[in-house]
């Protein structure tokens, strides 16, 4: 086992509260489990009926001085009015640690799912991600991760290389596949020179909610370096034709606030491929946290390779489509 496994099997309900209570903040009700299996998170409520979020961050991920800069990162954002859910400063601190653990209380925001085929939704979207990134293209992480080829594509071909998990009937044709997205992936990205922007890394819909003022964005935790785009595709969904009308909702709003540079639509398919293939390594590398096996028994199946084996090879042909255009059609 891991020393991550094994420190996240340590984590007690009582290890949590005490771990609560040290900061001053003292639980009223129980803990509820929030759905995140990469860190260890929980709602409740203190005695003064504020409401919080603690996450308690898998150990050896991040280094002190990468959370820190995320979380500076929410605070800037904060401070320039955007609805995001930062971490709660508490004695000069918004990162703590009790018996080795790392920890962070966030203020619970409240709001109902994000509707992504709600087109004037998306549009206030848009006009958020592209506030967003007129500021945050002021300057980059330092700390932090960038998102390219080779952090996404090449090191998660690495993993699965190095993996055991992939069954022996299938593993010739997942490995052969993913080299060959990898390099695909690469070629395209390197004809472009994609703008390069501290991001929120991770914006698919469940990181979204809708509040009495509209959109809200949650969890920085994957925030990157990486190309603009990255903070949109991932909302994009269904036929050909329904992605062309979210996306003219989503640049037209983001415009509004900050330039699209349209060469960017051709990043997309290569983004998605580079999503499938961290997907894989990410549960290839987390497979000796008991958590795992548990919640994606299916993953060591041979059907499941079987059906990656063919999603790697369809994405490849998708990227040599014509990609989406801001022109409709």
């Amino acid at each position: 086992m891991s020393s991550s496994a094994f420190h996240f099997a340590g984590l007690t309900p009582d290890l949590i509260l005490t771990a609560i209570e040290s900061v001053g903040i003292y639980p009223e009700t129980g803990l509820i489990a929030l759905n995140s299996y990469e860190n260890r998170v929980y709602q409740f409520r203190c005695d003064r009926g504020n409401r919080y979020v603690v996450k308690f961050y898998r150990p050896e991920r991040w280094s002190k001085a990468q959370i820190l800069e995320e979380h500076q990162f929410a605070a800037e954002l904060l401070a320039e009015e955007f609805p995001i859910a930062a971490p709660v400063v508490i004695d000069g601190a918004t990162l703590h640690e009790y018996q080795g653990y790392l920890f962070t209380l966030f203020p619970s925001m409240g709001g109902r799912q994000f509707e992504v085929d709600n087109l004037e939704q998306l549009f206030e979207v848009g006009q958020f991600i592209g506030r967003m990134h007129q500021y945050a293209k002021g300057s980059r992480f330092s700390q932090r991760r960038s998102l390219t080829p080779t952090t996404f594509g090449a090191e998660s071909l690495t993993v699965l290389q190095q993996s055991s998990l992939i069954p022996a009937q299938w593993r010739e044709q997942v490995l052969s596949s993913a080299t060959e997205l990898v390099q695909a992936i690469e070629q395209q990205w390197h004809k472009l020179t994609p703008s390069v922007m501290r991001l929120h890394g991770d914006l698919h819909i469940g990181n979204i909610l809708w509040t009495p003022d509209g959109p809200g964005f949650v969890d920085l935790d994957d925030a990157c370096n990486g190309p603009a785009v990255q903070d949109l595709w991932m909302m994009l969904s269904g036929e050909r034709e329904q992605q062309q009308a979210q996306l003219a909702e989503l640049v037209e709003g983001y415009q509004e606030f900050c330039d699209f540079h349209p060469a960017e639509l051709r990043l997309i398919e290569p983004l998605r491929g580079l999503r499938m293939l961290h997907y894989n390594a990410w549960l290839c590398r987390r497979w000796d946290d008991p958590a795992f096996p548990q919640h994606f028994p299916w993953f060591a199946e041979p059907q499941y390779w079987q059906q990656q084996y063919q999603s790697f090879t369809e994405q490849l042909q998708q990227l040599s489509q014509p990609p989406l255009s801001l022109i409709p059609y």
